[in-house]
């Protein structure tokens, strides 16, 4: 007769309902090392913090933040991701109640401008300060922090294209060609008009997107690299 070697199934399920559990306390502490940490950029404003100050916040031990996180940068990059996935996943929710694709698609460029733009007397130092710092030092970061952003436009693009909207050409690159300019035009000083600056509207940051990726198909004339 062969031998059974497969573990009794009560054995499995005490070993996973206990993994589950240890997995929940896990997450439980991190979001507390995540909401202090955000707690003290709301009230400082600014991300110039110590490692030692979140962990008091939080009411939790150093050694248990080191156990999650490798420093205060990780920790910094997680609330920037965080911030990031939330900004896509407004825009998804926003898009899914337009029914026409390409209306759809200005909607998310127009709703990506306004997030990304500096507002008066509000103080974002993980953007306005954390990210500079992160374009210069760890492009590939910030291009992974991006990836929520990305996938939402470059489906929006996709499906406007189908609907024969625009051209169908090379989505995902065109999508990161448009967030790059919305994000770039939002945090600038617009156009200087009599010694002062008019900041760009949104309308006006659609109207140049969109006369982009309708214009001539991208990639004709452009090294072939991986969408």
């Amino acid at each position: 007769m062969t031998e059974v070697s497969e573990e009794p199934a009560w054995r499995r399920r005490a070993v996973e309902r206990s993994t589950r559990a240890a997995k929940l306390r896990a997450e439980q502490r991190v979001q507390r090392f995540l909401d202090a940490a955000q707690e003290l950029i709301v009230e400082n404003g600014t991300t110039d913090f110590t490692v030692q100050e979140v962990v008091e916040r939080s009411q939790q031990s150093l050694r248990s933040f080191y156990q999650h996180f490798d420093g205060k940068h990780e920790l910094l990059l997680a609330l920037f991701e965080d911030a990031l996935a939330t900004g896509a996943l407004e825009i998804r929710h926003a898009a899914v109640s337009e029914a026409d694709p390409l209306r759809r698609l200005r909607g998310a460029v127009e709703l990506l401008y306004e997030q990304s733009r500096p507002k008066p007397h509000v103080r974002r130092p993980l953007f306005s300060d954390f990210a500079q710092q992160l374009l210069v030092r760890h492009p590939a970061q910030v291009a992974a922090a991006h990836l929520p952003l990305l996938s939402v436009f470059t489906e929006l693009i996709e499906q406007a294209a189908e609907a024969g909207a625009i051209p169908a050409d090379r989505p995902r690159r065109r999508a990161s060609l448009v967030m790059q300019t919305i994000m770039f035009a939002a945090q600038g000083n617009g156009v200087s008009v009599d010694g002062r600056a008019v900041p760009f509207t949104s309308a006006e940051v659609w109207d140049f997107c969109f006369r982009g990726i309708a214009g001539a198909a991208i990639g004709s004339r452009t090294p072939k690299a991986a969408d």
